[in-house]
């Protein structure tokens, strides 16, 4: 009888967290709407391909083998002319204006020197004030010329190089970086939502004046706790799975791996946000502070986890303190999971850290509402 007296109150604090969450057609939008609109935003917007680069051509050369280069810029397809130039003068305004990302500049003697030499220069300025961007505009450059040397040594009946580089990526073929990104923000997403429906929960109730009353209720302490968790619990685990739909049905990224080995740390990792929301919101007097420790939290979380960057670039103090970020060992479960096929056996390093974060989050946040009670 006390294992059911307990299980019904527990589903009554659960039924009432659900209320509360959902009886506002607003906060029902909230937490519905934005991680759909972020996730097609990120999805579309979050890439490193480069489908477009306006690039300027000054050919000083007027000969067949400058032509063909020009043909094989102007053919590729994420290249675009926005200017011809006919000065030298005419380059330093365009990229100061950011009119062009790249000019091309092919000097008089091309023509001459690739038939006497056998070889001829071509220059490539690029703006660098994105670095990244340029990088990525070089290689593709890099790529149009190996193909027109490769094109020119077969036509002139020439010995081919004695070594030529050969490439293929793994896991991601097409090199596609939406198939990278993705899978994380679906980790970024789930914390977000996971964060602020915990960190917001005994703060809400404080403000409002009803945490006295949930005090002389013959609920316990620990089973306040866990029907607070359980609402943030419930709906993480449920908009990680509409964000894994519209990942792999929309965007079209390949799901290779273990689903359930995925859900193992979908659980584990919504275990550890739940942990750090409830500390957050024992801490917490009113909304207002369990939503800034919510960001607080949130932001050093998504830097650490090498969502953007990777861990292993950033300076040792930083990357032991990448330890105890949740979301680190996630987005590699993700990762390996979608492009991988990874399963239980590959993934049991990320999922045992994820599960000591969560427990000792969850334990620290009961002592601290036990000792806030009291």
């Amino acid at each position: 009888m006390t294992g059911n007296a307990t299980l019904i109150r527990l589903l009554a604090l659960i039924h009432k967290e659900f209320l509360a969450l959902l009886k506002d057609p607003r906060s029902r939008l909230v937490l519905i709407v934005p991680p759909v609109i972020q996730l097609l935003v990120f999805g579309y917007a979050a890439t490193f391909d480069l489908k477009d680069i306006p690039y300027a051509l000054y050919s000083e050369d007027r000969g067949a083998a400058a032509r063909d280069l020009v043909a094989a810029f102007d053919g590729a397809p994420a290249f675009r002319r926005v200017a011809t130039l006919h000065a030298e003068g005419e380059i330093a305004p365009l990229v100061d204006r950011r009119d062009v990302l790249m000019v091309v500049h092919i000097g008089p003697r091309f023509s001459a020197d690739l038939q006497s030499r056998g070889s001829a220069p071509v220059q490539v300025i690029v703006d660098g004030r994105n670095s990244n961007t340029a990088l990525i505009a070089l290689n593709y450059v890099r790529a149009i010329v190996e193909q027109y040397d490769r094109d020119w040594i077969a036509s002139h009946g020439l010995q081919a190089p004695p070594a030529r580089l050969e490439t293929r990526a793994w896991f991601n073929p097409n090199l596609e970086s939406r198939w990278f990104f993705i899978p994380g923000i679906l980790g970024m997403l789930t914390l977000v939502v996971t964060m602020l429906v915990t960190a917001l929960t005994v703060a809400r109730e404080r403000e409002q004046g009803t945490f006295d009353q949930l005090l002389v209720t013959p609920l316990r302490p620990g089973e306040i706790l866990l029907g607070k968790a359980l609402p943030g619990f419930l709906i993480g685990m449920i908009q990680g799975t509409v964000i894994l739909l519209i990942a792999t049905l929309w965007f079209k990224v390949p799901l290779l791996g273990s689903l359930p080995a995925l859900y193992a740390g979908l659980a584990l990792f919504l275990l550890s946000g739940v942990g750090a929301g409830l500390l957050i919101s024992s801490l917490a007097v009113t909304q207002q502070q369990g939503l800034l420790g919510a960001f607080l939290f949130m932001v050093p979380a998504v830097i650490l986890s090498g969502f953007a960057t990777p861990i292993a670039n950033m300076p040792p103090l930083v990357q032991n303190i990448t330890l105890i970020d949740p979301l680190r060992y996630f987005l590699v479960i993700l990762r390996k999971v979608f492009l991988e096929g990874a399963g239980f056996d590959v993934l049991t390093s990320q999922l045992w850290p994820m599960a000591v974060i969560g427990g000792v989050a969850l334990l620290l946040s009961g002592w601290l509402f036990r000792h806030r009670l009291y």
